[in-house]
C-alpha cells in the first residue's frame, strides 16, 4: 500500500498516534522537497494542536537525525559528553566549562551553532579571540580531542537537514512553541553530533526560551526521554535565566569573564553553574563516581591552574593567540565605555534578562538577521545584580560601544530592565532541579 501525506495529516488531525513508518515518510519526503510546504504546515499544525506522545517524539527525532550526516566519534577514546544550553543572556558557559572538564580528563568534542537574536552563540564568542578558527576537518577534530581532550567546531551544514527546513517553516506558521517539536529539534542535532552522553542546561525565566518553570521541566523531561530512548545517557538541569548570567554580556567581554573564572575570579552565579554542570559531565563521562567528587575535581582544576593551561592549549590548537589569556588588550576593544547610572535608590528586585540582551544587541553584540555582522567588542558589563542595594547615581553598568547612533535606544531599554524597590530582596536560586531517566528532582 502506498503511503500518502494526506492520510498522515488526517490521522494526526483526528488525534491518533503516528507510526514510525509514517513519521519517517514525512521527514524523508519533506527534506527532499517531495512534500509541499502547505501540506507540511498542515501536519505541523496538527502536531502543534494535538501534541505527540513520548514514542512519536523519539521517532521524529530519530528521523530528523537520520535526514543528514550522523557523525561517528568512535575514534575518540573515552565517553564523550556533550553539553547543550537552551541559551540566554551572558551565557558564556562553554568557554569556561570545556577547558574545566577537559582538564579533569573527560573528552570534550563539541559542535556549536551561531547565535541569532539577542544572544551571541559560542562560536561568535570564540571568534573574538584573534586567529581562532572554528572550521575543522573531521580528522583534526578527532585528533585534537584524543591529544588535548578538547575541540569546539562549527556544526556542518549537512547535520539534521530536515531540522533546518522544518524550523524555518515552523517559524512562519506559528508552530514553534510545542514541547515535542522543540525537543526533537534540539536533540536531533545533539544526537547527530556523535556524543555518547548529553547534559542539557535548560534555562528558565525572562531571558530564556522557556519562561515558566513548569514548561522548562517539561522540555527537560522530553529531551531526557528522547536521549535515553536512543541509548544515550542524558541528564537535564533547570537553571535560572531571570537575570543575566555573570556580569558580562557581549562577545569579547564574555570571553574575558570566562578567563577570569578559570583564574578563580569568576562571578558567584557563573562559578556555581560551571561547578554543577561540570560535575554532572564528569559523572556522565565516568571520570567521577559521584556528583560531590565531580564538584571537588572541578574546583581543583581552577585552583591548580590546570583549567587555565588547558584553555591556552585549546586556543593555540585552533589557531588562536593564547597570549590573550594574560593580555586582554589583544581582544576587540570598544572605542567608548559609558557608565549607566541608577535613577533611584533602593534594592534591585529584578533585571529583565531579555531586555539587557536586546540592549546589547542594539549596541552590536547580537544579530537581528542572519546577515548582520557582529561588533565583537560591543556589550554591557553589569556592576549590580538582583539583591544589591544602590544609591541614586550609582553605576549600574558600563556600556561598551563603537556605534554612538544606537547608544540612546540601548540605554533606554537597559534602564527600564531594572526594577528598584525599597524592601530588601533575596536573589533567586540558580538551580531549580535535575531530570534523569528515573526521576524529576525539584530543589
Amino acid at each position: 500500500m502506498d503511503m500518502r501525506i494526506y492520510d498522515i495529516i488526517r490521522k494526526k488531525r483526528d488525534n491518533h498516534e503516528l507510526s514510525k513508518l509514517e513519521i519517517d515518510f514525512f521527514v524523508e519526503k519533506y527534506s527532499k522537497g517531495e512534500i509541499p510546504d502547505y501540506q507540511a504546515s498542515a501536519l505541523l499544525m496538527a502536531i502543534y494542536l494535538n501534541k505527540m506522545n513520548k514514542q512519536e517524539t523519539v521517532y521524529l527525532t530519530e528521523a530528523m537525525m537520520n535526514s543528514g550526516e550522523v557523525i561517528d566519534l568512535s575514534a575518540i577514546e573515552g565517553i564523550k559528553v556533550d553539553k547543550h544550553s537552551t541559551g540566554g543572556v551572558g551565557d558564556k558557559t562553554t568557554i569556561a566549562l570545556a577547558p574545566l572538564v577537559a582538564a579533569c580528563g573527560a573528552p570534550v568534542a563539541k559542535m556549536s551553532g551561531r547565535g541569532l537574536g539577542h544572544t551571541g552563540g559560542t562560536l561568535d564568542k570564540l571568534e573574538a579571540i584573534p586567529g581562532f578558527s572554528i572550521e575543522m576537518e573531521a580528522e583534526k577534530f578527532i585528533d585534537s580531542v584524543n591529544e588535548h581532550k578538547i575541540a569546539v567546531c562549527g556544526q556542518t551544514a549537512s547535520i539534521a537537514v530536515a531540522d533546518k527546513k522544518m524550523y524555518a517553516l515552523r517559524d512562519v506558521t506559528a508552530t514553534v512553541d510545542n514541547i515535542s517539536l522543540i525537543a526533537a529539534s534540539i536533540m536531533c542535532k545533539k544526537l547527530a553530533s556523535g556524543a555518547n552522553a548529553i547534559l542539557l542546561d535548560v534555562k528558565t525565566g525572562d531571558g530564556a526560551f522557556m519562561k515558566t518553570l513548569d514548561d522548562s521541566f517539561e522540555l527537560a523531561k522530553a529531551m531526557v526521554d528522547i536521549g535515553n530512548g536512543m541509548n544515550r545517557e542524558t541528564i537535564g538541569m533547570i537553571t535560572d535565566m531571570d537575570e543575566p548570567l555573570g556580569f558580562a554580556v557581549g562577545n569579547s567581554l564574555e570571553v574575558i569573564e570566562a578567563i577570569e573564572t578559570l583564574k578563580g575570579n569568576g562571578p558567584t552565579d557563573f562559578v556555581n553553574l560551571c561547578e554543577t554542570l561540570g560535575a554532572y559531565m564528569l559523572v556522565l563521562a565516568k571520570v567521577a563516581s559521584t556528583y560531590e567528587e565531580g564538584v571537588q575535581k572541578i574546583k581543583e582544576a581552577i585552583t591548580s591552574g590546570s583549567a587555565l593551561d588547558k584553555l591556552r592549549v585549546f586556543i593555540e590548537n585552533q589557531g588562536g593567540d593564547k597570549s590573550i589569556v594574560d593580555d586582554y588588550s589583544l581582544l576587540p576593544k570598544a572605542s567608548k565605555i559609558v557608565p549607566i547610572k541608577a535613577e533611584k535608590s533602593g534594592y534591585i528586585s529584578k533585571i529583565e534578562a531579555e531586555e539587557v540582551g536586546v540592549s546589547a544587541m542594539i549596541l552590536g553584540a547580537g544579530r537581528e538577521t542572519k546577515e548582520d555582522v557582529l561588533d565583537l567588542a560591543a556589550g554591557i558589563v553589569l556592576e549590580k545584580k538582583v539583591g544589591d542595594y544602590v544609591e541614586c547615581g550609582d553605576i549600574l553598568a558600563y556600556m561598551h560601544l563603537n556605534n554612538e547612533n544606537k547608544f540612546e535606544s540601548a540605554r533606554e531599554r537597559f534602564v527600564k530592565a531594572y526594577t528598584i524597590v525599597d524592601e530588601k530582596v533575596e536573589p533567586k536560586k540558580l538551580i531549580y532541579g535535575v531530570v534523569t531517566k528515573d526521576e524529576v528532582k525539584k530543589f
